[in-house]
């Protein structure tokens, strides 16, 4: 499974790189409006330090005004991926994007069959939001478990990206389930690598090397 960072923040995405296991980026007009910085700007340095795909997201409600701006998005980098919303609108655009050969990315998917009609319109990518889904009771893994498995019944090429993640379980089952891809905000990539016996080993580790006669280091 692929591991994205849901972020604007440079310096997040440039130690999620050091650490050798960034696939790609997912931003959306909420998270560049916290840089406080010019639109252009973050994302020129974004498209410039990552290789994977970068998703950004279009504003327009109507499916022309989507088009005119994902062509516009799409100009800043052979690697971004044109975000567009999940109505009959957006499903417009992504037929004409993709047609045009830039990827899209449907988003605000809640429901399988919100997910499929995405992949029936062309998208390259769906972003079910397991967190919001849990937030109104109900079970976000879930539609993560029946749209991999419509996906699998019909060989759709369509890519799960298991977004409005909150922890590391969300991305433990996204992995056991079989989803694509997983974008998580920088704090919880950060969990991933924790664990209570891990820093309790190195602890003892070090401890016992410091008893070692003659260390070379």
């Amino acid at each position: 499974m692929k591991f994205f960072l849901d972020t604007a923040d440079v310096e997040q995405i440039k130690r999620a790189l050091e650490w050798g296991i960034l696939d790609g980026v997912t931003t959306n007009p909420t998270l560049i409006s916290k840089t406080g910085r010019p639109f252009k700007e973050v994302v020129k340095e974004i498209l410039e330090i990552v290789d994977g795909p970068v998703s950004l997201e279009t504003v327009s409600l109507d499916a022309k005004g989507m088009i005119e701006e994902g062509r516009t998005l799409a100009k800043m980098g052979d690697n971004v991926v044109v975000k567009i919303p999940m109505t009959p609108e957006g499903m417009k655009a992504v037929r004409v994007l993709e047609a045009e050969g830039i990827p899209t990315n449907v988003t605000l998917v809640f429901s399988p069959v919100q997910a499929l009609i995405a992949a029936k319109a062309g998208a390259s990518y769906v972003s079910p939001f397991v967190g919001r889904v849990d937030d109104v009771s109900g079970e976000g893994m879930k539609l993560i478990r029946e749209v991999k498995e419509i996906f699998m019944n019909y060989e759709i090429d369509t890519e799960i990206i298991v977004a409005s993640v909150r922890h590391p379980m969300h991305v433990l089952e996204a992995a056991l389930i079989g989803a694509d891809i997983c974008t998580m905000p920088f704090a919880v990539m950060e969990k991933l690598f924790k664990h209570p016996l891990t820093d309790k080993g190195i602890e003892l580790f070090l401890k016992d090397w410091e008893k070692v006669p003659d260390r070379p280091f």
